[in-house]
């Protein structure tokens, strides 16, 4: 694609950036195929190839977005599931946050936007606050009714039953229970604790822990143990997650070279995606640069460092059928394939994986909070799909898809790594779906 950026524009690390992701760009449309938002609505603006073209225009004129192109940049899930499919490697991801930033400071939201936003800006990321507003939440729902649209939306995304922090979240050294022989210290490594999986699936965390020091993995959740700064990222707010991310960055550092790190965990696939991005969110700032690097460096989805380890004494109930939701940030933003299903496959459960499981669920973070009708038009496909395949269970990787799935999805929706330490003995992964039930050991 031919740009035209100014030798003054180009001087920004950022735009000179965005210049190289553009210029990558073939126009081929491969990716309108597998865009979840051009197959629900056909529109050429609403396929990253649309999308591309807008962000290049008001990039380009550095101008503020017109209200149009901003409908239409907010309606991208940001799965990534272009990235995946696009033949010339353009990094959308990289292009889409750099205009989302370009919205937040140069567009003016109407009134109950802004106030939305800023509204799940402030408590999501805060766990005791969203804990406290999910409770709040509950109270409320009898007067559903005589709330205004938007909050009538997000009382009906909140979970049936709100659970007390767990034991896994708070920040600790959680020892491991067997020995590596020839070692001279057990495996060593830092669990991001997350913001709302800590709220919304504490017993996540727990299994991971359980799991890890079974297995002579010794853990640590750091402190600060909040938000990684993933999804007020995504939301365009570069200060506050810079800010956000500065603060893990400094206490996985302060581990690594303290006693030593030989991974950074993470259960939650949407902030592992961001985590791994840290090198290049601060590859622009000389005091950051380097230590966001090696975090970037260090941080594997929990599938991901279990693959390396001996799960082989882990033996699931040989009749349950397993169907495994791939989470967009696994498969497209990570590009991690295998390594869950192989776990579960080789620890007996029986997988299945849907139809269509390229295509996300709708619930990318903050967007079916924020684009309720598309995010549930996807829901519904992703559910019909899924229940296709008659499993006992759903397995993903992803809070955000669990909570999304949970409520229609007829079967327990749960973690992978719960089903893994229920297989390796911990006890059965707790349910998301009050109706549903696991059959028993």
């Amino acid at each position: 694609m031919q740009t035209n950026f100014t030798l003054a524009q180009l001087a920004d690390p950022a735009i000179e950036t965005v210049n190289g992701i553009l210029r990558s760009c073939v126009h081929c449309g491969f990716c309108t195929a597998t865009c979840p938002t051009y197959v629900l609505l056909g529109d050429e603006l609403d396929s990253p190839r649309g999308r591309i073209y807008q962000l290049k225009s008001f990039l380009e004129d550095d101008r503020a977005p017109t209200a149009e192109e901003v409908k239409h940049i907010d309606r991208c899930l940001s799965c990534l599931s272009c990235m995946t499919t696009c033949p010339a490697s353009v990094h959308y991801m990289h292009l889409v946050d750099h205009g989302r930033a370009h919205i937040e400071e140069r567009y003016e939201r109407p009134l109950i936007d802004r106030l939305t936003r800023s509204f799940i800006a402030l408590v999501l990321p805060q766990p005791g606050l969203f804990r406290g507003m999910l409770i709040a939440g509950s109270l409320a729902r009898p007067f559903r009714a005589l709330m205004p649209k938007r909050l009538r939306t997000l009382l009906d995304l909140l979970p049936a039953t709100v659970p007390g922090p767990g034991w896994a979240d708070r920040p600790a050294v959680f020892p491991a229970e067997i020995s590596t022989p020839g070692a001279s210290r057990p495996p060593r490594v830092a669990m991001l604790a997350g913001c709302a999986q800590q709220v919304l699936g504490p017993q996540v965390n727990e299994a991971a822990v359980r799991l890890l020091n079974r297995l002579g993995v010794e853990v640590v959740v750091a402190r600060p143990h909040g938000c990684c700064g993933a999804l007020v990222h995504h939301m365009g707010r570069t200060e506050a997650s810079h800010a956000q991310a500065r603060a893990m960055i400094d206490a996985w550092i302060a581990e690594a070279d303290g006693k030593g790190l030989d991974a950074i965990v993470v259960n939650a696939s949407g902030c592992g995606t961001t985590l791994k991005d840290y090198g290049h969110m601060f590859r622009g700032d000389p005091a950051w640069a380097e230590k966001a690097a090696r975090v970037s460096a260090l941080a594997q989805d929990i599938t991901e460092f279990l693959a390396g380890l001996d799960m082989s004494a882990a033996r699931a109930p040989a009749d349950l059928a397993v169907t495994y939701h791939s989470a967009c940030s696994m498969q497209h933003g990570q590009q991690i394939g295998s390594a869950p299903v192989d776990l579960l496959r080789n620890a007996g459960f029986a997988v299945k994986e849907p139809q269509e499981g390229h295509l996300c669920c709708g619930s990318a973070g903050t967007y079916n909070m924020l684009q309720p009708e598309l995010a549930g038009r996807l829901k519904a496909r992703k559910i019909a799909n899924l229940q296709q395949t008659q499993p006992d269970a759903i397995a993903t990787g992803n809070i955000g898809c669990a909570m999304q799935l949970a409520g229609d999805a007829g079967v327990p929706v749960v973690h992978t790594v719960e089903l893994l330490d229920w297989a390796a003995g911990g006890p059965q992964p707790g349910l998301r779906n009050p109706d549903a039930r696991l059959p028993g050991r």
